[in-house]
């Protein structure tokens, strides 16, 4: 049962880096990526959960938090065009 959530989840990664791939606007390949990001979560917890590695899910949270934090660093870098709080200089 838990091989074939494996597979199920694989062929969700993989339409996911299709999204990516052909993504009409730049916010949808940016959405496909997370949710790429959020399937390997599942997918290291299954596999952890499979081979009776309890310690896998360390590296999932690891990684969720890594996959958020990078997530909302590139949409600030696109919105605000730096990764700083300080204000731009006004042109004189």
């Amino acid at each position: 049962m838990f091989a074939v959530t494996m597979v199920a989840v694989l062929v969700t990664m993989g339409l996911a880096l299709t999204r990516a791939a052909l993504g009409p606007t730049l916010f949808d390949r940016i959405l496909a990526l997370n949710m790429f990001g959020t399937k390997t979560v599942l997918l290291i917890a299954v596999v952890g959960f499979l081979t009776g590695r309890p310690d896998f899910l360390d590296l999932a949270l690891l990684y969720a938090l890594m996959n958020f934090i990078g997530t909302i660093t590139v949409l600030r870098f696109l919105r605000f065009g730096h990764f700083t709080d300080e204000p731009e200089p006004e042109e004189p």
